[in-house]
């Protein structure tokens, strides 16, 4: 039997990368897992991936109202809400002088307001003694150049995951982040202009990790599939780095 069997899940952001690899680890664990994301076709392929545990709804998360159609066909399953890994994000560069509004206000709107809401509204169907999990980052506190407001966006989410904690202690649910540090995802190699410079950036990616290479979706579902589980029932208001030593050494 698995860490969640009979449970019922939510992974947003959940069609690739960390999100993906979340929640085909969670269905491996008996949960049913809701995923959702933008693009239509790559849920279509999530859900194969993942198999019959699993049900996807297009939507973003910085749309309200596709916040609300999303949870009403959670709600019509009848069983509410026992994990919630508040997966999706966007990452751009952009240092201080490249900094504009349009930069500013969607990595602000996803990253911090989506992550928002999509904990707010999911509070009526959260069952007392769930597990809601933020996807945080090792740039939240690296200082990285040209990550300044995505890191900041990061920052938000870990303060969250603070003040969530305190606040619904009340129904035992326990609200932690993950931070991953760098993760071989397509989001990651998106983040350069071809494929030679993604090759590129990856590597000098991986040579700062102290374990040497980049990190895998599936290490970092583990930590999400503990921390959703009742193995990690005395953790709360916590984070988990997933980062190979990156932070820590």
């Amino acid at each position: 039997m698995g860490l969640l069997e009979g449970k019922t899940a939510l992974v947003t952001g959940g069609s690739t990368g960390i999100g993906l690899a979340s929640a085909v680890r969670l269905a491996a664990e008996g949960a049913h897992v809701f995923i959702t994301g933008r693009r239509g076709a790559e849920l279509d392929a999530a859900v194969e991936v993942i198999g019959p545990a699993s049900t996807a709804v297009v939507g973003d998360i910085s749309d309200l109202a596709d916040l609300d159609r999303l949870y009403e066909t959670i709600r019509s399953r009848g069983q509410g809400l026992d994990v919630l890994f508040a997966n999706a994000s966007v990452a751009e560069f952009a240092t201080l002088e490249q900094v504009t509004e349009e930069h500013f206000d969607a990595l602000f709107g996803i990253n911090a307001r989506g992550t928002l809401f999509t904990v707010q509204k999911a509070l009526p169907l959260l069952n007392d003694g769930a597990s809601v999990i933020l996807n945080a980052s090792t740039n939240m506190d690296a200082g990285a150049e040209a990550f300044g407001v995505y890191a900041a966006t990061k920052a938000a989410t870990r303060s969250f995951a603070r003040t969530w904690a305190n606040e619904l202690k009340g129904r035992g649910i326990r609200v932690n982040t993950i931070a991953p540090g760098p993760t071989d995802t397509p989001g990651l190699s998106g983040l350069a202009p071809d494929p030679e410079q993604a090759a590129d950036f990856r590597g000098r990616l991986a040579a700062q990790v102290p374990l040497g290479r980049l990190g895998h979706p599936e290490e970092t579902a583990a930590a999400v599939a503990f921390l959703a589980s009742a193995q990690s029932s005395f953790i709360t208001g916590s984070n988990l780095y997933v980062d190979g030593g990156l932070n820590q050494i």
